[in-house]
């Protein structure tokens, strides 16, 4: 193939059958500037991998389409791409952050979204264990908050064998541990304060991409970003 029929057809991929799931990609990028927040973008960016990642037959071919979408937005170039290739930076498998930086880098001239240099960057607060019986296995309420920000957490059911049963992101921390609150005093539940390093310990075993029970379906629009708020707890 010429150069030019390559050029005409837009770059080349590993998995060039998935051409216009990223092309789909690139073009809802466009609106990721608008959104309010670093973490609507990283909530964003999460959906947009677990796609992907929720399609993979095998870790090589989820791989291979991370350096695809990588690959395409590089090529768009647009504002939007940019703030997705920053995103992937931050927020992203680690097996893509680097490229993805260094795509994001060859856009400076590119107007950055007003959030950018936020992107991933979290401090910890709080941690919770709810346990609402033997059987429901134990939820992590892990508290996190971006710079100028209020506060947001990350909730991780786990079974009672350390599967991911369900990953929900919180914006409403209060309301949140109001009702778990209530729950208790209506002996529904128990909650306490739980160790961050012992969290941190559960929810990196029970994320990562190897583990030894399926994924549920439900649980990876908010995957990625779940991986990484679980890296940041010590």
């Amino acid at each position: 193939m010429s150069p030019t029929s390559r050029s005409a057809a837009g770059p080349e991929l590993m998995l060039p059958g998935l051409r216009a799931v990223y092309a789909a990609y690139v073009r809802e990028a466009a609106a990721l500037p608008s959104l309010p927040g670093p973490l609507e973008a990283e909530a964003w960016t999460s959906a947009r991998l677990g796609d992907l990642e929720s399609a993979a037959p095998h870790a090589q071919g989820r791989r291979a389409a991370l350096g695809d979408l990588i690959t395409c937005l590089a090529a768009d170039g647009g504002p939007g791409s940019r703030a997705f290739l920053r995103a992937l930076a931050a927020i992203g498998p680690a097996e893509g952050r680097r490229a993805a930086g260094r795509a994001a880098d060859r856009l400076g001239d590119v107007p950055a979204a007003p959030w950018e240099s936020a992107l991933g960057q979290v401090v910890l607060g709080p941690v919770w264990l709810i346990q609402e019986g033997p059987l429901d296995g134990d939820r992590l309420i892990c508290e996190f908050r971006h710079r100028d920000a209020g506060p947001h957490a990350l909730a991780v059911r786990l079974s009672p064998g350390g599967a991911p049963v369900e990953i929900v992101l919180v914006g409403d921390v209060p309301a949140l541990m109001a009702a778990a609150r209530q729950a208790m005093r209506a002996e529904l539940c128990t909650v306490q304060p739980y160790a961050p390093e012992t969290a941190g310990h559960r929810l990196r075993a029970a994320l990562r991409p190897d583990g030894p029970e399926p994924m549920p379906t439900a649980c990876y629009p908010a995957l990625a970003l779940a991986r990484h708020r679980a890296a940041v707890l010590p």
